[in-house]
């Protein structure tokens, strides 16, 4: 079990010295993702259940910080922002986009509903029914792809 997951790593290119992930960290939710669960893969690496759940977690902790900084580092360099302030109708928020975008030359492929359900997925908490509840930024990078950040997000 151990040895093809190794072989795995290896065949996609796995680089602990170039990811957020340590080989151990890449090992677990290599094995997570297959099914087999903690107990299992503790036996397998002569480990306890608490150690892999240990390592499961700061796995998933650190993907979830890398996560936001790429969707960081694609709000900076989008061109469209469009701040949407709290209270906005949702069903507002597709015109706002696509009136930036025209007046950047940007092309959005999404159709209106599509890029409500866009907002509205990545958006969270921040969207309560068909209102804004929390300011958000709503970014379109130069290739047209919606990133959604709460503007008062730390």
């Amino acid at each position: 079990m151990i040895d093809e997951v190794d072989e795995l790593l290896e065949e996609i290119g796995f680089d602990p010295q170039t990811s957020v992930l340590t080989y151990r960290q890449a090992q677990v939710l290599s094995l997570r993702e297959r099914g087999i669960s903690q107990a299992d893969i503790a036996a397998e690496l002569g480990t306890s259940r608490a150690n892999v759940s240990s390592v499961e977690s700061s796995a998933r902790e650190n993907l979830q910080k890398a996560r936001e900084t790429v969707a960081f580092a694609e709000a900076l360099r989008a061109p469209v922002r469009v701040r949407v302030p709290a209270g906005t109708d949702l069903y507002d928020v597709p015109q706002l986009v696509y009136e930036a975008c025209d007046d950047e030359g940007v092309k959005v492929d999404y159709t209106a509903p599509d890029l409500m359900k866009t907002v509205s997925d990545a958006a969270g908490s921040a969207v309560s029914g068909r209102k804004i509840a929390t300011p958000l930024i709503v970014g379109v990078t130069s290739e047209g792809m919606v990133r959604v950040r709460h503007q008062d997000r730390e």
